[in-house]
This record gives structure tokens, sequence and C-alpha cells, in this order.
């Protein structure tokens, strides 16, 4: 089985944490993003993956390789420019010619069964099948209507209240037969939403609804919030074996010193150094190399691989990118982001959803935001 995986966007939301990496390979629990999307196909036993992409598509390509040390086939085509979601599997038709191949958005956690997606798809002939999940607040998206045996009636764009009876809408992975590739045009931006799944309906476009766990972590909340809930088990993923019954994750090579208090759930990177009277959690992951100091304290945050918190720096509710150090006494609070290899000074509060840009230095005292 071969999977078609889109990681051609900048992620501007996630900003400044994409600034300098591209956004499937921004860390979720201490791994890259998309290698939690390769886990998760791998586990259904997709072992061709052909990756789709534009903005630095350098680091995906070193990490992965041909993909033999993940146990897949992996291949690669970059865009020249966008082409939306569509046109950029037309972009790498050459590799899925023959059969029913996956597509999924990069930027979606799911522990969607995709074997039940498959047969679903094989049972009902269908040309093309999306899979679907329930959402609390149906007016902030496309609302995908269903008929009889799961077939799509129709579309409703960001409906009214008084316009639904249905709160099912795309999640974004989708199984198409190869022939689909043809109602694509090559060479200009076009879309599944708006572009090919609309003329299909009538035609053999299905809707496999789900109430597997389905995040977006396209936005600095929602990358937390993914990280809550791998830390809770609410999705599974290759962190869960890691998390033993007290909910506390410890890789190799951790100093822990003596004084120092984990507080469940909670994951700490191998190599990584928490010293005497600092406290880790709950909700807390911390990459690895990192060094935390006396008395510091995070919770409800993400410290990435090799970041520095000197004494006493409270951390809540935030994101430290790789490679930043943070001052004596510093409180990074209330949804701050930090990014790569910035410079904070003691004695600053960062608060209300500041973001630090990569390589920034801030001097001691000088923002209490």
């Amino acid at each position: 089985m071969k999977a078609v995986i889109l990681v051609g966007g900048q992620g501007t939301r996630l900003r400044p944490l994409t600034l300098g990496t591209p956004k499937p390979m921004v860390p979720l629990a201490n791994k890259p993003f998309v290698s939690h999307v390769l886990d998760h196909l791998k586990s259904h036993g997709v072992d061709e993956i052909v990756f789709s992409m534009g903005y630095l598509p350098e680091g995906i390509k070193s990490y992965f390789g041909d993909g033999s040390a993940f146990g897949v086939k992996v291949a690669y085509v970059v865009e020249d420019r966008p082409l939306g979601t569509a046109g950029a599997v037309k972009n790498v038709e050459k590799h899925i010619q023959d059969g029913n191949f996956l597509v999924l958005n990069g930027d979606i956690l799911t522990d969607l069964n995709l074997k039940s997606l498959l047969d679903f798809h094989q049972q009902r002939g269908a040309a093309a099948t999306i899979a679907l999940t329930p959402v609390s607040d149906p007016t902030a998206y496309g609302l995908v209507k269903l008929g009889d045996d799961g077939e799509v009636t129709g579309f409703l764009e960001k409906p009214s209240w008084d316009q639904i009876d249905t709160n099912l809408v795309n999640a974004g992975t989708y199984v198409l037969k190869s022939e689909v590739i043809g109602m694509i045009p090559a060479g200009i931006e076009y879309s599944f939403e708006r572009g090919v799944f609309p003329r299909l309906v009538g035609k053999g476009l299905f809707g496999f609804g789900s109430s597997a766990y389905w995040m977006d972590i396209g936005t600095p909340e929602k990358y937390l919030q993914a990280h809550y809930d791998i830390l809770e088990k609410n999705v599974k993923t290759s962190v869960s074996d890691c998390l033993n019954k007290d909910f506390i994750c410890v890789e190799d090579g951790v100093k822990l010193e003596e004084g120092a208090k984990l507080v469940p759930p909670v994951m700490i990177g191998p190599g990584s150094v928490i010293k005497a009277g600092a406290r880790i959690g709950r909700m807390a992951v911390v990459g690895p190399g990192c060094v935390i100091d006396a008395g510091s304290i995070i919770e409800e945050s993400v410290i990435q691989e090799g970041c520095v918190l000197e004494k006493n720096v409270s951390v809540k509710r935030s994101i430290i990118a790789r490679g930043a150090r943070v001052g004596d006494r510093t409180v990074v609070t209330a949804g701050a982001v930090i990014g790569e290899e910035a410079v904070v000074g003691a004695d600053n509060i960062l608060a209300n959803n500041i973001r630090i840009y990569p390589q920034t230095t801030i001097q001691a005292g000088t923002i209490k935001f």
C-alpha cells in the first residue's frame, strides 16, 4: 500500500517554530511530527511513502533518507510553486499509477483505523473515500453531508446553526483510486475540497465517519494540546509505551539530581539534566540534551532539544524552541513562544502569547509583557 503525505505548506500559523524548521519536522513528544505519521502508516501495512513537498524540503529528506531505517520506502517530489492539495498529488503521479492509495495532510495527528477505512472504500467500490470526524462547533468548518451507505451527497461551507444537520468534517485523510488523478489538471493550483470532491458527488464519493482522535497541530495552542493528549494517552503513539503506569517517561541518559521532582504526566528526553530543586510537570515535555537548573518549574509546556533554563525560571503553558536559553528568574507563561537559539536574559516576564523570534537576544529585565 502506498501513501502520499502532503507537507508543502509553510506552517505560518505555527511561527516562529517553523521559520527555520519545516512544520512536519517540528518535534512532537521529542520526535519529528511527521515520524508519528509514518509510524501510524507502517502499523497499518503501508510500506511506500511519497512526500509531496514545497517549503524547506531538505530537512525532511536528510532525516528520512530512503526510508530504510524506518522500515518503509520513501520517495520525494518537490513542487516549485504551491499547487494545492490535489495539485500536489497530481505532481507525484508517477509514483501512484496503480490501484488505491492513501493521501494524508501532513499536519494531522490521528489514530484513525486505516484498515477499516480501506475496507469501507473497497467494499463500496468507491472512487474516493474521505475520512470524516465529528466536531463540536460545525459553524467553523465545511460540513460533509452523507446519504445511504455513506455516500457523499454534498458539502456545506461554514454554515449557520439553522443550516446544520450534520457535524462531520473532512479529516484530511483520503483513499483514492488512481483514476481520480486524471480529474486533476497538471501544473496549476487545484484542491480536493473545492475541485475534485464536488465533481465526484454522485460518482462514487463516500465518507467514512470515525470518532478516532484527530488534531490539526497547526497553531501553538493545538501543538501544546497534542502534547497533553499524548502524555495522557488520549491518542496512541510510539510514546505510549515509554509512559509507564505512572505516566512518566524518562529516556536514556537522563540525570535527575537528588531533590529534582517529576509530576506526571511528564516526559524527559535523553541526556537531559534536571538539577536539584527543579520541578517538571504536570503536562510537560523536556527535549533531549536540556539543562534545567535549580528551582526552575515547567508546567503544561514543551521545552525542545538543547535548551537551558537557568535558576528559578518559571515556564507555564508555553513553548521554548530548540537551543534557546532563558536566564535566572524569568517567567514564561500564557502562550509565550520562544524561537530557536533565542537568548532571554534574567528577570523578564514573557506572557500573553508573545513571540520571540529565532536567535533574538532579550537583555535582562527589559520585557514585562
